[in-house]
């Protein structure tokens, strides 16, 4: 019995233990390496055939089914070789490495029907595409422990566009698929691949803790629509590291939660930590936080990214009936060029699930700090307006250098109302309300 106790201790000391401080978590996720599988197998023993046209859905799931078998046997590799693996959705199982070799890729069906359809999310109450089911997303995990999607530089290509069509022409039967999602999921890496043309998210990582996600490409069409790259939603302990993401919308997005469904399931997004990353997002933002946040969003670390050819550079995103909050928000050492608006904070963005939301759900937006951001080619330095009946506040700007662009129409480098914080060291001059040092009420101390 004491036996089982100390493993039941230690276990739950290594799973659950809240990394020291969001500015850690990629330090320490870091170090734990990739352990080797003792066994692995080749998903052409499976009877998968590598030219792009054959249907290879039953052999991955009954490669994953077979590996199963080795969870408690230091788990195993599922290998993929060159070649283009076509595939519907399939599911992974604890304790597996996916190893995508160079050359291989793991081309995503365009026939719905070779798509699950499963439940909503229940802290999003439906889809977010539409109301009702969605498509289970290409690979996926739920309720996984030790889990790799890996490779030499092999890709995954969700073949997005059908879908992209079919959101845009309103014939969507269901919410559109991701490519890789994690729900309620721990130890989970994602490293040394390129994924393109994610019909929706690329990488979701859902009600998981010890996500870390380095080194990967993530593209889609700039004409894509709502297509982010990676999504930490209601997670914690999440790295993302040395990577580059281009999309049509966000290239990262933290979330978790809409409206009452995500004040209600009460898991918020946080000890995140964002390093390295080159970033464009088309018609959206490189960094956004929200909309849907009604789990909260707190203790984000964001260092060293670079971010261009974007309608917004970092978005903070709220509304009445989302309650939640976003705080504790540390992001600096930032490069943007050719930006639309350099910061953004909007207390009445997007929509609600439904008309059953509190609209007296206030969100709250507090102790945002940016330091070390450098811009050039920027349309707008920022917009930021919070909420009348709760202001955002202690928003605190230093050494913030935003060189306009020469065709900037605006006359007007910063827009704000019912936002309160400081400043120093910031060009343009900003909005009078950031001028000034707040207290815990949102009014300006004297």
């Amino acid at each position: 019995g004491a036996i089982i106790l100390v493993l039941v201790i230690t276990s739950l000391i290594s799973v659950y233990a809240k990394i020291d401080g969001a500015g850690k978590v990629c330090d320490e996720l870091g170090r734990r390496s990739l352990s080797t599988r003792p066994h692995s197998v080749s998903i052409a023993e499976f009877g998968a055939v590598g030219d792009g046209k054959t249907l290879n859905t039953l052999a991955f799931q009954n490669a994953v089914f077979y590996l199963m078998s080795f969870a408690d046997k230091g788990g195993a590799q599922l290998y993929v070789p060159p070649g283009k693996w076509l595939t519907g959705s399939f599911s992974l199982t604890s304790h597996l490495t996916l190893f995508l070799e160079n050359g291989a890729v793991i081309v995503a069906s365009q026939d719905p029907s070779h798509w699950e359809v499963v439940d909503p999310l229940p802290s999003y109450g439906r889809g977010t595409d539409l109301p009702g089911k969605r498509y289970k997303s290409l690979i996926n995990g739920h309720m996984l422990h030790d889990v790799v999607v890996t490779g030499d530089n092999g890709t995954i290509d969700g073949q997005g566009l059908v879908w992209w069509d079919r959101f845009t022409s309103r014939s969507l039967k269901y919410n559109r698929p991701h490519l890789v999602e994690f729900i309620s999921s721990e130890n989970v890496i994602v490293s040394n691949l390129t994924f393109l043309n994610a019909p929706a998210y690329t990488i979701h990582s859902i009600y998981s803790s010890h996500v870390y996600i380095h080194t990967i490409s993530a593209h889609s069409s700039p004409e894509s629509p709502y297509t982010i790259g990676i999504v930490p939603d209601s997670s914690y302990n999440v790295c993302i590291q040395n990577s580059t993401i281009n999309m049509g919308y966000d290239a990262i997005s933290l979330k978790s939660g809409w409206d009452e469904y995500g004040i209600a399931y009460s898991r918020p997004t946080e000890n995140v930590h964002i390093r390295n990353v080159y970033l464009r997002a088309a018609s959206g933002s490189s960094i956004s936080f929200g909309s849907e946040m009604s789990g909260g969003i707190s203790d984000v670390v964001v260092d060293n990214a670079h971010t261009h050819n974007s309608l917004t550079g970092i978005a903070f995103r709220t509304a009445k009936g989302r309650g939640g909050y976003i705080k504790e928000i540390d992001i600096s050492n930032i490069h943007m060029s050719r930006v639309g608006t350099a910061i953004v904070a909007n207390g009445s963005f997007g929509s609600h699930p439904d008309d059953r939301y509190d609209a007296n759900a206030l969100p709250l937006v507090t102790h945002i700090r940016l330091n070390n951001i450098y811009g050039v080619d920027i349309g707008i330095a920022g917009k930021l307006f919070g909420i009348k009946e709760s202001p955002f506040s202690s928003v605190a700007l230093s050494n913030v250098s935003l060189s306009m662009s020469s065709a900037s129409s605006s006359t007007v480098s910063w827009q704000c109302s019912y936002v309160y914080g400081s400043s120093k060291s910031v060009i343009p001059e900003p909005c009078p309300e950031l001028k000034r040092v707040d207290n815990a009420y949102g009014k300006a101390a004297v």
